[in-house]
């Protein structure tokens, strides 16, 4: 098979399965079925837990891996200069308010890294994207988790108080918004309150992964503040609406002097050639984000209707995952769900009766509500 006809089959498994004949989106996609569907190579389960694009890459990025592999036994920083110019233009900022890493978990490494100090607080909510605390595990941080509020947003004004009241000393605030596993949003204005307000030596580390597909009035990006606060850092990835999470790259857009702070803890080299030509490509597929969404938005409302029809309280989400109650153990629930060929999630403490359950494809969220409703009628959930 040429280069070509490589491309064309691989685009076409890569939407392969996204939905049935009578969908709105069904012009978009091949009959053909396979690759791109969330599938392992070692069980062939449904990945519905890890919050991945089942699109895959798009076409358009597809070609761009492929033609960049000619340079593949070259160092990669004389690459990427079309990706940075193709970045700042999507985002409406300058070179010198970006820098890259291996996924945005890399960025938010670089920053808890660039800001740690002897006892300094790093306030987070609970539960949260666990990778800021994993990071932070081997320094020298005063960790202080906040719970969420009870309709599951960060409680920024117990926050606000515990920096207040530790003097507004150097703090490091990470705020993941939407946040994950929760789905939910904490409104961009008390957000944007909180960091006008904030003393310089507060930084605010904003985790923006899943922005692409909020769609709320009360949210808006923190990049509103690069320019004027030093402390603010927001951090996004190519893994989520751009279906590259196989190919690592994240980015953070940030005032320069805090960009030059990160690049002191970049891993050199950064991004690797294939991921470098797939953002770049990516950025230029006008359709992509708006072909994403409309698949996340249909398999989300396979998902209401099914956890409506079966009385399971679930939370409202702003990203491509969903929170749901789980009557039983949660891990029974898992195994049954994995039986069938649905891998359905992780513990998140402390909401240990709360699965978290990723959108897959329109055809594969048909699946999984196929077996919880045989679970409700086998009495099991």
């Amino acid at each position: 098979m040429d280069r070509r006809g490589f491309v064309t089959t691989g685009m076409a498994a890569g939407l392969a399965g996204v939905t049935g004949a009578g969908s709105a989106l069904a012009p978009l996609l091949s009959p053909r079925n396979g690759l791109g569907r969330g599938r392992t190579s070692v069980n062939d389960a449904i990945r519905l837990s890890s919050n991945e694009n089942p699109l895959g890459l798009s076409p358009a990025a597809r070609e761009a891996v492929i033609e960049s592999l000619v340079n593949a036994n070259r160092y990669p920083f004389s690459f990427s200069g079309p990706l940075y110019e193709a970045l700042t233009e999507h985002l409406g900022v300058k070179r010198e308010n970006v820098t890259l890493g291996a996924g945005s978990t890399e960025i938010l490494r670089m920053a808890v890294h660039a800001w740690s100090g002897p006892a300094v607080p790093l306030v987070v909510a609970e539960p949260t994207f666990e990778d800021v605390l994993d990071y932070q595990s081997p320094l020298s941080y005063d960790l202080i988790k906040v719970p969420l509020t009870p309709d599951h947003a960060h409680d920024l004004a117990r926050m606000r108080q515990t920096v207040h009241d530790m003097g507004n000393r150097p703090s490091v605030i990470y705020l993941c918004n939407p946040n994950n596993p929760t789905g939910t949003l904490t409104p961009s204005a008390e957000v944007d309150a909180w960091i006008e307000d904030a003393p310089e030596t507060v930084m605010f580390l904003v985790d923006e992964a899943y922005y692409e597909y909020a769609d709320h009035p009360d949210y808006w990006s923190a990049i509103r503040w690069i320019e004027d606060k030093p402390n603010v850092i927001v951090a996004r990835t190519f893994s989520k609406i751009y279906g590259m999470a196989g190919l690592r790259l994240g980015y953070a857009v940030a005032h320069p002097s805090a960009i030059r702070r990160l690049d002191d803890f970049v891993c050199q080299n950064n991004p690797n050639i294939p991921a470098n030509a797939a953002a770049t490509a990516s950025l230029k597929d006008a359709g992509l984000i708006e072909r994403s969404v409309a698949v996340n938005a249909e398999s989300k409302e396979i998902v209401h209707t099914t956890l409506d029809e079966l009385g399971l309280e679930y939370l409202p989400s702003e990203t491509n995952f969903i929170m749901h109650r789980v009557n039983g153990e949660l891990s029974t629930y898992r195994d049954r769900m994995a039986e069938r060929g649905l891998l359905v999630g992780r513990d998140f403490p402390p909401m240990m009766d709360w699965n978290r359950l990723s959108f897959g494809t329109p055809a594969e969220m048909d699946q999984w509500a196929s077996a919880i409703k045989d679970f409700r009628g086998k009495g099991w959930i």
